[in-house]
């Protein structure tokens, strides 16, 4: 769930011609380059590198890792087990064309002094784009809604969306780590999967839908692939049951 980042923006230096005053730099091809918020539409930031290298020291909490998105194929970088989640999320929303580790860094003005932030993630989809930093809740201090604002404004200059991931709603995660687990199937041997999409496309609940192919085991293993692959949709604010709502996902889409 994201969190509110209006709490930071009063000390931010946004009067006239800010984005102008405003810098953003990125690396492409080991190179850096740079330019005013003002010019950062214009620029190939959606193909840069990652800003640093992961790295990790014995007396971190958190360890860097790479996640596999089904969406783009490829792995992806993450220094935290709340980024791993993020990006597991992204693959599940579906839509997601590609997304950049620690895209840009921000050097940014607030009533004092200059300062610079470093977002998480760039994601590009079919629907726009999300500017996404990854903080737990309880770590989020200051300093951070402060930098969170203004990542915030340079996403609105850009036309683009911004988010902090700080929480999860009960239940969501655990889905999706259990509809995970059923990405990678890719055959349908006893042809289940034309079945639960008619079946679904009349408002059925997750029990019932497996229950009307006569083969309900391998059913449910078929519908939490048609799920993750977004075929078919479900709400997950609460746990996945079967009375779970499922439908189609043009529907759940909406």
């Amino acid at each position: 769930m994201p969190t509110d980042v209006d709490a930071g923006r009063s000390g931010l230096d946004l009067g006239d011609g800010w984005t102008g005053r405003w810098a953003v730099s990125w690396r492409a091809g080991g190179d850096d380059a740079s330019c005013s918020v003002h010019d950062l539409v214009q620029e190939p930031t959606l193909t840069s590198d990652p800003m640093r290298h992961f790295t990790w020291r014995r007396d971190q909490r958190h360890r860097p890792g790479l996640q596999f998105l089904t969406s783009t194929g490829r792995h992806h970088g993450a220094e935290s087990l709340e980024e791993s989640r993020v990006l597991l999320a992204l693959d599940f929303a579906g839509d997601v064309v590609d997304v950049v580790s620690q895209p840009l860094k921000i050097s940014f003005a607030t009533c004092g002094k200059r300062r610079a932030h470093t977002p998480d993630y760039l994601a590009v989809t079919r629907r726009g784009v999300w500017l996404i930093d990854v903080r737990p809740e309880p770590l989020i201090k200051e300093p951070d809604r402060e930098s969170f604002a203004a990542a915030a404004e340079v996403a609105v200059a850009c036309g683009w969306r911004y988010a902090v991931a700080a929480r999860w709603r009960e239940h969501a995660f655990a889905r999706l780590d259990a509809m995970a687990s059923q990405r990678r199937l890719s055959s349908d041997p006893l042809g289940l999967r034309p079945v639960l999409l008619a079946e679904a496309a009349g408002g059925r609940r997750f029990g019932e839908l497996a229950a009307a192919t006569g083969c309900e085991p391998v059913a449910r293993a078929q519908l939490l692939h048609l799920l993750w692959s977004r075929q078919l949709g479900v709400d997950l604010a609460g746990p996945l049951q079967d009375r779970s709502p499922v439908m189609p996902a043009e529907e759940a889409g909406r």
